[in-house]
């Protein structure tokens, strides 16, 4: 998947966990939680979703790595590559 494409991926994700939120303004730099109404709960449900959909595992550990979209993006770059 090209950047765009994972960009994309996420954005759909928190869409789907996040209704009601306005994804069109959100900055790559600026930490998710900080941009959105993203709560412990909301996050896990993001990893579950990237689990079950692409099946990728990002471990407890990795989980800071998912702190702004574009951090996330830089993330499942080299895990999206082949799909």
């Amino acid at each position: 998947m090209t950047k765009d494409a994972i960009r994309q991926a996420i954005v759909d994700i928190i869409q789907e966990i996040l209704p009601d939120e306005d994804m069109g303004g959100i900055e790559l730099d600026k930490p998710l939680r900080d941009q959105l109404e993203l709560d412990s709960m909301d996050f896990l449900d993001i990893v579950m979703e990237l689990r079950k959909r692409y099946h990728i595992e990002v471990p407890e550990k990795d989980y800071m790595e998912l702190n702004t979209l574009g951090s996330t993006i830089a993330y499942l770059e080299p895990k999206m590559a082949n799909l």
